[in-house]
C-alpha cells in the first residue's frame, strides 16, 4: 500500500532527482532496430493472442528482460502470466421467427452465440438490458423473462456510439443468463452499418475463459433488424403479445492460451522500493487474414510494426536503461496479450494482480495506431495526472515536441491498455508516437498489411523510446506523487484504492 513519504525523504528525494538520467540516452539505434524487426517479422504472422507467433513473441520479451538482468515479479519463478482464453466459433446455422414472420439470416439477423432450439415462445422487451450498478435499477425490474426471448435497445442509454455497442453486450449477455432468459436479441437501429456486425460478430472470436458468452452455450445470443416496424410500434408500443422461435447450432468453444510478460526492477530507494511505476505496452497483433481486415494475394500477413511493436521496443529500451541505473522506485514491467481483442490481457492482469494495485503509483503505458509527425510525441491523458511537466522535460530531453490529448473525438484515453488501470483508480495515461489527427498517413498503415518495420524511421523510434525511459525514470523518481485531477471520471476509484 502506498503511504506518505517523510517530510525528511522528499528533500532527500528531491535533490537528487535532477533528471539526469544518461543511460537511456542511447547514440545507437541498433537494439531499438532489432527489437522492431523481430517483433514485427513475418514469421510471427501478426502476433495473434493464442496463436504461436504471439507465444514466441512473448519469449523473446523475456529473454531480452532476462538479458538486461529485469527479475522475475515477486513470488514467480517465470517471467510468464498465464491466461485461460476461449476461442468461440460463431454459429453456423441459425433461425427465427416472431409472430409467424420469418427473419432470414444476415439479411434480416444475425445469431452469434448458442446451441439450442426453442419454439412458440413469449417475447418480451427489456430497454437496454442493463443495470445501474450504483443505484441497483435494473431494466429487468418487474419482468419475467425466464424460458423467453428478450429484445432489448442497442449500447446504453443516451450513448449508442460503436465502442458504447461493444462494451455493453457482454454485460447485457451476462445479465440475459441471470434472469434465466432462452435468448437475447439486440434491436438494431445504428448509423453504424449493417454489414458491420454481420462480419463482426460473424467471425471467430476470444474471450477469458471465466466471462466467455456469459454461460457459454445456454443462451442464444444475436442482432435482429425489425420487420415492417413489427418489434418497434407492436412489442416496444406494448399493444401486442408476441411469441417467437429461434434455434442456433454448430458454435463451439476452444480452450486458448497466452500469456501477459511480466518483470520487475527494484528500486534502489530503502523506502520508496516498496512503490511501483507500471510500465505497459500491448505485445499482440490482429494476425493474418480474415482476422486483420483487407490483405492482398500477396501479403496477408498483419505485421503491427507501429500498433505495437514500436511500444514494445520502447518499454524494453527503457528496461535496459533503467536496470543499468535503477530509480528510486521500482518498476513493473508489463507486455500485454490480448489488446486487439478487447484489452483482454491488461483486464486479466488487473483483476488478477501479482502486485497489489495499491503499490502502484502509475500507468505508464505505450500504444498508439502509427505517426504523422518525427517531430513530435503524443500524450493522451495531458492534464489529468499531475505529471506534464515531468513529460515536457523526457520529451525535450529527446528532441520532440508534444502533441496533447489528440484526436480528442475518438476517446482514445479508454480504447488502450492504461484504462485497465485507470478504472481501477491508477493515475495512467498513453504516451504514443507522433500523431495529431488520423489521417491519410495513419490511415496508410494503421490495421494494414503495409505496417512494415523498414516503414519506420529508425532514428525517430529511439527518440520516442529514449523520452519514453527517461519520462519513467522522472516518474520513479519524482518526490510527488501522481494523482488524478480533481473532478476526473476515474478520481473517485483513485481515492478508493489508495484509502485500503
Amino acid at each position: 500500500m502506498i503511504k506518505p513519504i517523510a517530510i525528511f525523504w522528499i528533500v532527500i528525494i528531491f535533490s537528487c532527482a535532477n533528471g539526469n538520467g544518461q543511460p537511456e540516452l542511447k547514440k545507437n539505434s541498433r537494439e531499438t532496430t532489432e527489437i522492431l524487426e523481430f517483433l514485427a517479422d513475418d514469421k510471427l504472422m501478426g502476433r495473434r493472442t493464442g496463436e504461436s507467433g504471439n507465444n514466441e513473441a512473448a519469449q523473446y520479451i523475456a529473454d531480452k528482460l532476462k538479458s538486461y538482468g529485469v527479475s522475475y515479479p515477486p513470488g514467480m519463478n517465470t517471467y510468464f502470466q498465464k491466461i485461460p482464453f476461449v476461442l468461440e466459433k460463431p454459429v453456423g446455422k441459425y433461425s427465427l421467427e416472431i409472430n409467424n414472420i420469418p427473419f432470414n439470416p444476415l439479411t434480416d439477423c444475425i445469431i452469434t452465440k448458442g446451441k439450442a432450439e426453442f419454439k412458440n415462445i413469449p417475447v418480451v422487451f427489456a430497454k437496454y438490458g442493463l443495470e445501474d450498478e450504483l443505484t441497483g435499477k435494473s431494466d429487468y425490474d418487474g419482468l419475467d423473462v425466464e424460458g423467453k426471448i428478450v429484445v432489448v435497445l442497442p449500447g446504453e442509454p443516451e450513448n449508442s456510439q460503436q465502442s458504447a455497442v461493444m462494451r455493453a453486450s457482454k454485460k447485457k449477455r451476462a445479465l440475459a443468463v441471470k434472469y434465466k432468459a432462452a435468448a437475447l436479441l439486440e434491436l438494431y437501429q445504428l448509423n453504424t452499418p449493417w454489414t458491420f456486425f454481420t462480419n463482426y460478430y460473424g467471425r471467430e472470436s476470444l474471450q477469458l475463459e471465466d466471462t466467455a458468452a456469459g454461460s457459454k452455450d445456454q443462451i442464444i445470443y444475436g442482432w435482429v433488424k425489425d420487420k415492417g416496424d413489427l418489434l418497434k410500434k407492436e412489442l416496444i408500443a406494448g399493444k401486442k403479445e408476441m411469441l417467437g422461435s429461434v434455434s442456433a447450432y454448430g458454435s463451439s468453444y476452444v480452450p486458448k492460451y497466452s500469456q501477459n510478460v511480466v518483470g520487475v526492477i527494484e528500486g534502489s530507494h530503502p523506502m520508496l522500493k516498496k512503490e511501483y511505476v507500471l510500465l505497459s505496452a500491448h505485445y499482440d497483433h490482429v494476425g493474418t487474414g480474415k482476422n486483420g481486415g483487407a490483405f492482398t494475394p500477396e501479403d496477408s500477413i498483419f505485421n503491427g510494426a507501429r500498433d505495437n511493436a514500436m511500444g514494445v521496443t520502447a518499454i524494453l529500451h527503457a528496461a535496459a536503461a533503467l536496470a543499468k541505473k535503477k530509480p528510486k522506485r521500482s518498476v513493473l514491467f508489463l507486455a500485454v496479450t490480448g489488446e486487439e481483442v478487447g484489452l483482454l490481457g491488461s483486464k486479466f492482469y488487473a483483476e488478477n494482480p501479482i502486485i497489489p494495485l495499491n503499490d502502484i503509483i502509475f500507468n505508464l503505458n505505450t500504444d498508439g495506431a502509427g505517426y504523422n509527425s518525427v517531430n513530435h510525441v503524443s500524450v493522451i491523458g495531458w492534464g489529468r495526472t499531475g505529471i506534464d511537466s515531468l513529460i515536457s522535460t523526457a520529451a525535450k530531453l529527446a528532441g520532440l515536441d508534444i502533441f496533447k490529448n489528440p484526436a480528442a473525438e475518438q476517446n482514445l484515453f479508454d480504447r488502450s491498455d492504461n484504462v485497465s488501470f485507470a478504472a481501477k483508480g491508477i493515475p495512467a495515461l498513453t504516451f504514443s508516437p507522433g500523431f495529431d489527427a488520423f489521417d491519410d498517413e495513419i490511415s496508410k498503415y494503421y490495421h494494414r498489411v503495409d505496417d512494415e518495420s523498414e516503414t519506420v524511421d529508425k532514428v525517430y523510434l529511439l527518440k520516442f523510446s529514449q523520452s519514453l525511459a527517461h519520462l519513467a525514470r522522472l516518474i520513479a523518481d519524482n518526490p510527488v506523487l501522481p494523482k488524478w485531477k480533481a473532478g476526473d471520471k476515474y478520481e473517485d476509484a483513485g481515492i478508493k484504492l489508495y484509502q485500503k
